[in-house]
């Protein structure tokens, strides 16, 4: 029988984060570098733990190289060969231990991630990337990804789910760390052509609690559209936060810069859209629909000055909020339910 949950879920938008007493006096005196220690693999993180997201137009070897230098970690698209990987290895060595291999799963996929790993044995993460989180096949995919001899010590962030009992089941599994969202990507349209979805704050503050109590982590993939979101993301309890749209239309986001009407533009789209399937796929299958979009990003530059921006934005609410560290930003954050976040008589862009 179908049944209703009449508590509301909440989005980014839905809420702001309560200023409280600081005895911080400068956005300087934030520390946002965080250290892990994974539950499955046993292995250790360090870094600011913002992740570029494993789209083409995104989840590039130069997005990771700019990312790497402020201790961003980028988890590549699956679409680079053997020797793609072999090259960026050789020439970045102080790079790899900063990026993550991406696999899908079926049979070809686990072949592939074994030549990859073969060639780059330096390679620490694996991230099993599939829309669909729930699936039992999935889940047996984990299982067999986790006791293979070859990569059982590699770290393992994969997805996507928004509720705790799949995140609890993924950890057991042999999952380290959980990618929550479905469907609040700005390329995606999963929930407008299935109807299914979760508003990515309360999918973030549930998984959080499910994962932590298990001695897991998890990744808020999707729906950020400003410093703001992430901050929030983090505050909610997320561990990592994954950006696609807010680091595409930079130099090193794939893809060629188009010119109209005087003004650059780089595509950025879905890697469920009919762009995606069409390049990797010859085509969207008969049997199912397309679920992202395809949209002409202008042109920006150079992604630093991107990070620096959300990297401001963010110790800028730790200064708000009384946290001196980032570890420490989700219990200082209390969310206040509002019905407008922005003044918009001058537009919404600002």
């Amino acid at each position: 029988m179908p049944r209703i949950e009449n508590d509301i879920k909440l989005d980014f938008k839905d809420v702001l984060l309560r200023p409280k007493r600081s005895t911080l006096k400068s956005r300087s005196e934030v520390d946002l570098m965080r250290s892990y220690t994974f539950r499955n693999s046993k292995g250790s993180y360090r870094g600011i733990p913002i992740v570029a997201a494993n789209m083409d137009t995104v989840g590039t070897f130069e997005m990771a190289l700019a990312l790497s230098k402020f201790t961003l970690f980028t988890a590549v698209h699956k679409h680079y060969s053997v020797d793609d990987w072999k090259e960026f290895a050789t020439k970045n060595q102080e790079c790899v231990q900063s990026v993550a291999v991406s696999t899908g799963t079926s049979e070809g996929d686990f072949d592939r991630l074994g030549e990859i790993l073969a060639a780059v044995p330096q390679l620490q993460y694996i991230c099993v990337d599939v829309a669909n989180g729930y699936s039992e096949h999935f889940v047996h995919f984990v299982k067999d990804v986790r006791q293979n001899l070859y990569i059982s010590n590699h770290t393992i962030p994969e997805g996507n789910v928004v509720t705790g009992e799949m995140v609890e089941e993924l950890i057991l599994a042999g999952a380290d760390i959980i990618k929550v969202g479905i469907g609040p990507g700005s390329v995606c349209t999963t929930r407008k052509k299935t109807g299914v979805g979760y508003p990515q704050l309360s999918a973030v503050i549930e998984c959080a609690d499910a994962a932590h109590g298990l001695g897991g982590h998890i990744i808020s993939d999707g729906g950020c559209t400003c410093s703001g979101d992430v901050s929030k993301a983090f505050g909610a309890g997320a561990d990592f936060v994954m950006l696609g749209g807010m680091l595409a239309g930079h130099s090193e986001s794939g893809g060629e810069v188009i010119e109209k009407n005087g003004k650059k533009y780089k595509l950025f789209y879905g890697m469920s859209s009919d762009t995606a399937m069409k390049r990797h796929a010859g085509g969207v299958a008969e049997y199912r629909a397309s679920e992202g979009k395809t949209v002409e990003v202008v042109y920006k530059g150079p992604v630093d000055v991107t990070i620096r921006d959300v990297l401001g934005g963010v110790r800028s609410t730790c200064t708000y909020v009384g946290a001196g560290k980032l570890k420490e930003l989700s219990r200082r954050t209390t969310f206040i339910r509002v019905t407008q976040q922005l003044n918009t008589v001058f537009g919404n862009d600002n």
